[in-house]
């Protein structure tokens, strides 16, 4: 590794480091004492991250996340095309095509599929795309994306490790919730997007994609940091982003929600 390099490598550990703790000052963690520090601030490709007890505390010794294979039941979640089980998130995109199957087609610039990791064993799922996410056909991109980072960054993770998603695929008009005729039509492409991916543990971001997977009346705030669990996988309701910028003062509720996560994944490596 030449000076150069090696300079490089450290400006972007330093870069990280500065988001993490920007996220966590957010969160009203302002001394990093022996039971607030954050995460250790290297790890490897490996997605090392501090095991982290019932107390909140911190291990001093990262402990890797292996991606190893998960027990997960998507028998009855088929392909409704074909009846089939996808052989990757390409053959979902392109079965998408450019969808017209609901109205929210008719306003759309983009159809934001998702991104990220297709071996993650951590998965996020929102809404719907906004104004940023469909004009780039990326999600969380626009401010709401940008905390979102911060968190994943916070969890010591990187985006690209990680796997986004939506509910829909198309941004509602004027940002309104999705309507339940659109999301019973796009909901079958975000199962195959699980299936194939099959990860460890989905966080859903907000009241919409709680109902989404788990078809239930319950309000978020009772929901939130409380496991439940679909087709195998382990669900951790929380909420969303962009509601953590109308109101700040539950950036810490969140974060206590995404340490369960945290420890969840390294147990069960």
């Amino acid at each position: 590794m030449t000076p150069k390099e090696a300079l490089d490598q450290l400006a972007r550990a330093a870069a990280e480091l500065r988001n993490q703790l920007e996220y966590l000052r957010e969160i009203g963690v302002n001394e990093l004492t022996a039971r607030s520090r954050p995460p250790a601030a290297r790890y490897s490709a490996k997605n090392e991250v501090p095991l982290a007890d019932s107390t909140g505390e911190h291990a001093a010794s990262p402990i890797s996340i292996s991606r190893g294979k998960q027990q997960t039941f998507f028998s009855e979640i088929g392909n409704p095309s074909n009846g089939t089980q996808d052989s990757s998130l390409e053959s979902i995109r392109a079965d998408i095509g450019e969808c017209t199957r609901c109205k929210l087609s008719q306003n759309r610039t983009n159809i934001v599929f998702g991104e990220g990791s297709p071996q993650a064993r951590l998965m996020f799922v929102g809404e719907g795309p906004g104004a940023d996410e469909d004009r780039t056909g990326r999600p969380f991109v626009g401010r709401a994306g940008q905390l979102l980072d911060r968190m994943i960054e916070a969890m010591k993770f990187k985006r690209e490790e990680v796997y986004i998603a939506n509910v829909v695929k198309c941004r509602p008009p004027g940002n309104r919730t999705p309507e339940r005729d659109e999301v019973s039509t796009c909901e079958p492409f975000l199962f195959r997007q699980i299936a194939v991916i099959k990860p460890a543990v989905i966080v859903t971001l907000g009241l919409p994609a709680l109902q989404c997977l788990l078809k239930t009346s319950e309000s978020i705030s009772r929901a939130r940091g409380n496991w439940r669990e679909w087709n195998g996988i382990k669900v951790m309701p929380t909420f969303h982003p962009a509601y953590l910028l109308r109101s700040p003062d539950k950036k810490r509720e969140t974060w206590e929600d995404l340490l369960k996560v945290m420890q969840f994944l390294l147990s069960s490596t």
